[in-house]
């Protein structure tokens, strides 16, 4: 058993994603979701950065989402949004590079710690960029998978 599949099997017994069946193994949905949620963050870009931002990030976790579902894989509670991007890291290697950064400052714009923190209309705009790239990437490999 290789070492990426090492490590999801192990978020799956820690707790940290579990498995699903039938419909439900399915990311198709997930991956449109994706696609219509990065269409609403770019309308935003110009008037609500900080909504733009935290939409592009939604978008790209629904596309990670998504890759997992098809595999039968879901995050749960526990896992949260942390393990979406530790079991893409870890099938999927270098692929999905910002996810993590777009996580981080997700939380930051979420929960911020100083006054005046907020996102530009560049850094928006780079985001969706980001998503879009990640999307993009989940469509050229989500009929590759199979069940985990």
């Amino acid at each position: 058993m290789g070492a990426r599949r090492v490590e999801v099997e192990g978020l799956i017994a820690s707790g940290d994603l579990q498995k699903l069946s039938g419909d439900a193994a399915n990311g198709e949905r997930l991956l449109e979701k994706a696609a219509v949620t990065l269409e609403t963050a770019r309308s935003a870009i110009e008037r609500d950065p900080d909504s733009a931002f935290v939409l592009a990030y939604d978008a790209s976790r629904q596309a990670l989402t998504a890759l997992l579902a098809h595999q039968g894989l879901r995050p749960t509670t526990k896992g949260g949004h942390y393990v979406v991007e530790q079991a893409a890291r870890a099938q999927f290697g270098p692929g999905f590079p910002q996810f993590g950064a777009l996580r981080r400052r997700r939380n930051e714009l979420e929960y911020p710690e100083r006054p005046g923190d907020d996102s530009t209309i560049e850094e928006a705009t780079e985001s969706v960029q980001h998503s879009q790239t990640m999307i993009i990437a989940a469509e050229g490999i989500i009929e590759q998978l199979g069940l985990f």
